[in-house]
Protein backbone atom coordinates (compact mmCIF):
# COMPACT_ATOMS: atom_id res chain seq x y z
CA UNK A 1 0.00 0.00 0.00
CA UNK A 2 3.04 2.27 0.99
CA UNK A 3 3.08 4.25 -2.48
CA UNK A 4 -0.78 3.43 -3.84
CA UNK A 5 -3.33 5.48 -3.03
CA UNK A 6 -6.38 3.20 -1.53
CA UNK A 7 -10.02 4.05 -0.37
CA UNK A 8 -11.09 3.79 3.20
CA UNK A 9 -14.25 4.53 4.66
CA UNK A 10 -14.80 6.42 7.92
CA UNK A 11 -15.62 4.68 11.15
CA UNK A 12 -16.44 7.31 12.96
CA UNK A 13 -15.46 11.52 13.18
CA UNK A 14 -15.52 12.81 16.96
CA UNK A 15 -14.97 16.78 17.22
CA UNK A 16 -12.50 17.53 19.62
CA UNK A 17 -13.03 20.97 19.72
CA UNK A 18 -14.11 23.67 17.06
CA UNK A 19 -10.75 23.03 14.76
CA UNK A 20 -9.42 19.94 15.67
CA UNK A 21 -11.35 16.06 15.03
CA UNK A 22 -10.31 12.73 15.69
CA UNK A 23 -11.05 10.36 12.70
CA UNK A 24 -10.54 6.96 12.36
CA UNK A 25 -10.36 4.94 9.29
CA UNK A 26 -11.81 1.51 8.75
CA UNK A 27 -8.91 -1.02 7.08
CA UNK A 28 -5.79 -3.15 7.56
CA UNK A 29 -2.96 -0.63 8.02
CA UNK A 30 0.13 -0.94 9.17
CA UNK A 31 2.90 1.13 10.75
CA UNK A 32 5.30 2.54 13.21
CA UNK A 33 5.18 5.22 15.63
CA UNK A 34 5.99 8.51 13.97
CA UNK A 35 5.34 7.36 10.60
CA UNK A 36 2.27 9.00 8.63
CA UNK A 37 0.08 8.90 5.80
CA UNK A 38 -0.85 11.03 2.74
CA UNK A 39 -4.49 11.67 3.05
CA UNK A 40 -7.09 13.24 0.44
CA UNK A 41 -10.84 13.71 -0.24
CA UNK A 42 -11.73 11.53 -3.30
CA UNK A 43 -12.30 12.65 -6.69
CA UNK A 44 -11.30 15.71 -5.66
CA UNK A 45 -8.36 18.03 -7.41
CA UNK A 46 -8.44 21.12 -5.65
CA UNK A 47 -7.06 19.68 -2.40
CA UNK A 48 -3.51 19.10 -2.09
CA UNK A 49 -3.09 15.23 0.14
CA UNK A 50 -2.54 15.86 4.11
CA UNK A 51 0.41 14.55 5.72
CA UNK A 52 -1.17 13.25 8.99
CA UNK A 53 0.82 11.04 11.89
CA UNK A 54 -0.49 7.58 12.60
CA UNK A 55 -2.23 8.51 15.84
CA UNK A 56 -3.28 4.85 16.48
CA UNK A 57 -3.44 1.77 15.11
CA UNK A 58 -5.57 -1.68 15.80
CA UNK A 59 -6.78 -3.98 14.05
CA UNK A 60 -10.21 -2.24 13.24
CA UNK A 61 -8.14 0.23 11.46
CA UNK A 62 -6.27 3.60 11.61
CA UNK A 63 -6.93 6.75 13.49
CA UNK A 64 -5.68 10.30 12.72
CA UNK A 65 -5.86 13.72 14.88
CA UNK A 66 -6.11 16.46 12.78
CA UNK A 67 -6.61 20.60 12.81
CA UNK A 68 -9.34 21.94 10.43
CA UNK A 69 -7.04 24.93 8.78
CA UNK A 70 -8.26 25.22 5.24
CA UNK A 71 -10.47 24.40 2.84
CA UNK A 72 -9.42 20.89 2.15
CA UNK A 73 -9.21 19.83 5.87
CA UNK A 74 -12.64 21.73 6.53
CA UNK A 75 -14.21 19.25 4.00
CA UNK A 76 -12.98 16.49 5.63
CA UNK A 77 -14.25 17.86 8.92
CA UNK A 78 -17.66 17.57 7.55
CA UNK A 79 -17.35 13.70 6.21
CA UNK A 80 -19.53 11.17 7.99
CA UNK A 81 -19.60 7.35 8.97
CA UNK A 82 -19.67 5.43 5.90
CA UNK A 83 -18.04 8.17 3.84
CA UNK A 84 -14.77 7.66 2.28
CA UNK A 85 -10.76 9.00 2.05
CA UNK A 86 -8.16 7.95 0.02
CA UNK A 87 -4.64 7.29 1.62
CA UNK A 88 -1.39 6.14 1.18
CA UNK A 89 1.45 4.75 3.80
CA UNK A 90 3.15 4.24 5.61
CA UNK A 91 5.72 6.93 4.70
CA UNK A 92 8.56 8.48 6.10
CA UNK A 93 11.09 7.31 8.89
CA UNK A 94 9.19 6.94 12.77
CA UNK A 95 10.78 7.30 15.55
CA UNK A 96 14.38 5.49 15.96
CA UNK A 97 14.96 2.38 18.42
CA UNK A 98 14.52 3.06 22.18
CA UNK A 99 16.15 1.16 24.51
CA UNK A 100 13.80 -0.45 26.55
CA UNK A 101 15.70 1.32 30.40
CA UNK A 102 14.89 4.45 28.77
CA UNK A 103 13.22 6.96 30.77
CA UNK A 104 11.02 9.03 27.92
CA UNK A 105 9.90 12.33 27.54
CA UNK A 106 6.81 13.05 25.08
CA UNK A 107 6.96 16.94 24.52
CA UNK A 108 4.10 17.39 21.86
CA UNK A 109 2.81 21.50 21.01
CA UNK A 110 -0.59 21.32 20.32
CA UNK A 111 -1.85 19.38 17.74
CA UNK A 112 2.13 17.90 17.61
CA UNK A 113 0.58 15.51 20.31
CA UNK A 114 -0.33 13.47 17.76
CA UNK A 115 2.16 11.33 17.00
CA UNK A 116 2.58 9.69 21.11
CA UNK A 117 -0.48 7.99 21.24
CA UNK A 118 0.14 5.07 18.93
CA UNK A 119 3.69 4.93 20.80
CA UNK A 120 2.94 5.41 24.47
CA UNK A 121 0.25 2.31 23.75
CA UNK A 122 3.30 0.50 23.01
CA UNK A 123 5.66 1.69 25.52
CA UNK A 124 5.62 -0.47 28.72
CA UNK A 125 8.51 1.90 30.80
CA UNK A 126 8.85 5.03 31.92
CA UNK A 127 6.95 7.21 29.95
CA UNK A 128 5.72 10.74 30.68
CA UNK A 129 3.81 13.43 28.62
CA UNK A 130 4.55 17.26 28.58
CA UNK A 131 1.76 19.07 26.69
CA UNK A 132 1.40 22.52 25.74
CA UNK A 133 -1.48 24.14 24.00
CA UNK A 134 -2.72 28.28 23.56
CA UNK A 135 -5.93 27.75 25.13
CA UNK A 136 -8.58 24.70 26.53
CA UNK A 137 -6.40 21.19 26.17
CA UNK A 138 -8.11 18.31 24.15
CA UNK A 139 -7.29 14.52 23.67
CA UNK A 140 -5.41 14.04 26.91
CA UNK A 141 -8.10 11.78 28.17
CA UNK A 142 -6.82 8.63 25.76
CA UNK A 143 -3.08 9.49 27.56
CA UNK A 144 -4.35 8.40 30.89
CA UNK A 145 -3.81 5.07 31.05
CA UNK A 146 -0.83 5.06 28.98
CA UNK A 147 1.80 7.39 30.04
CA UNK A 148 3.15 7.81 33.79
CA UNK A 149 2.57 11.20 34.32
CA UNK A 150 0.52 14.36 32.30
CA UNK A 151 2.14 17.96 32.21
CA UNK A 152 0.38 20.97 30.92
CA UNK A 153 0.75 24.37 29.74
CA UNK A 154 -1.57 26.39 28.24
CA UNK A 155 -0.85 29.78 26.63
CA UNK A 156 -3.51 31.73 28.13
CA UNK A 157 -3.68 29.76 31.69
CA UNK A 158 -7.38 28.06 30.82
CA UNK A 159 -5.26 24.96 32.47
CA UNK A 160 -1.92 23.64 34.32
CA UNK A 161 1.23 25.89 33.96
CA UNK A 162 0.43 29.49 32.40
CA UNK A 163 3.11 29.73 29.64
CA UNK A 164 5.05 27.28 27.62
CA UNK A 165 5.51 23.92 27.95
CA UNK A 166 9.10 23.25 27.31
CA UNK A 167 9.57 26.07 30.25
CA UNK A 168 8.55 23.34 32.81
CA UNK A 169 10.01 20.54 31.13
CA UNK A 170 12.67 18.92 33.34
CA UNK A 171 15.05 18.25 31.18
CA UNK A 172 18.00 16.60 33.02
CA UNK A 173 15.22 14.13 34.65
CA UNK A 174 15.38 12.16 31.32
CA UNK A 175 17.23 9.77 28.70
CA UNK A 176 15.91 10.93 25.26
CA UNK A 177 12.99 13.43 24.95
CA UNK A 178 10.75 13.21 22.03
CA UNK A 179 9.09 16.48 20.42
CA UNK A 180 6.94 17.40 18.10
CA UNK A 181 5.03 20.72 17.67
CA UNK A 182 5.96 24.05 15.75
CA UNK A 183 9.17 24.73 14.55
CA UNK A 184 9.59 27.67 16.71
CA UNK A 185 8.93 25.31 20.02
CA UNK A 186 11.14 22.81 18.86
CA UNK A 187 14.09 25.44 18.04
CA UNK A 188 13.94 26.93 21.09
CA UNK A 189 13.79 23.03 23.12
CA UNK A 190 16.97 22.54 21.21
CA UNK A 191 18.47 25.14 22.56
CA UNK A 192 17.76 23.76 25.92
CA UNK A 193 18.25 20.45 25.79
CA UNK A 194 22.22 20.81 25.81
CA UNK A 195 23.03 17.01 25.25
CA UNK A 196 20.25 14.72 26.08
CA UNK A 197 19.07 13.06 23.55
CA UNK A 198 16.09 13.54 21.73
CA UNK A 199 14.46 12.92 18.48
CA UNK A 200 12.56 15.63 16.80
CA UNK A 201 9.07 15.07 14.36
CA UNK A 202 8.97 17.73 12.01
CA UNK A 203 5.95 19.34 10.68
CA UNK A 204 5.87 20.10 6.79
CA UNK A 205 3.31 21.06 3.59
CA UNK A 206 4.15 18.30 0.88
CA UNK A 207 2.79 17.60 -2.08
CA UNK A 208 3.75 14.03 -3.13
CA UNK A 209 4.34 12.64 0.51
CA UNK A 210 7.19 9.87 -0.97
CA UNK A 211 10.10 12.49 -1.46
CA UNK A 212 9.87 13.04 -5.34
CA UNK A 213 8.59 16.90 -5.53
CA UNK A 214 11.99 17.72 -3.19
CA UNK A 215 8.66 20.52 -1.65
CA UNK A 216 9.53 19.45 2.29
CA UNK A 217 13.88 19.55 2.47
CA UNK A 218 14.78 20.97 5.34
CA UNK A 219 18.35 21.83 6.58
CA UNK A 220 20.25 19.58 8.94
CA UNK A 221 23.50 19.39 10.13
CA UNK A 222 24.50 16.39 7.05
CA UNK A 223 22.79 18.61 4.13
CA UNK A 224 19.29 19.17 2.90
CA UNK A 225 17.09 16.41 3.84
CA UNK A 226 12.81 15.91 3.37
CA UNK A 227 10.54 15.07 6.04
CA UNK A 228 8.66 12.91 4.09
CA UNK A 229 11.86 10.64 2.63
CA UNK A 230 14.66 11.18 5.56
CA UNK A 231 11.98 11.95 8.50
CA UNK A 232 10.06 13.31 9.59
CA UNK A 233 11.64 11.91 12.42
CA UNK A 234 15.08 13.12 12.93
CA UNK A 235 18.19 13.17 16.22
CA UNK A 236 17.17 16.28 17.68
CA UNK A 237 20.43 18.18 17.54
CA UNK A 238 20.47 17.57 13.47
CA UNK A 239 18.18 19.84 12.68
CA UNK A 240 19.08 23.42 11.69
CA UNK A 241 16.01 25.67 11.91
CA UNK A 242 15.70 28.96 10.13
CA UNK A 243 15.83 32.50 11.91
CA UNK A 244 12.44 32.62 10.23
CA UNK A 245 10.78 29.30 12.31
Amino acid sequence: MANTYVKASILFQEKQNDQVYLIKLKGKFTGKPGQFYMVKLPDSDLYLPRPLSICDLDKEGITFLYQRVGKGTSRMASYKKGDFLEVMGPLGQGFFPISADKKIALVGGGIGIAPFLFLAKQWKNSIDLYAGFKGEPYFLEYFKNNVDKITIATEDGSAGYKGYIIDVLEYNEYDLILCCGPNMMMKNLQKRIGDVPAQFSLESRMACGIGACLGCSVKTAKGMKRVCHEGPVFLGQEVIFDDED
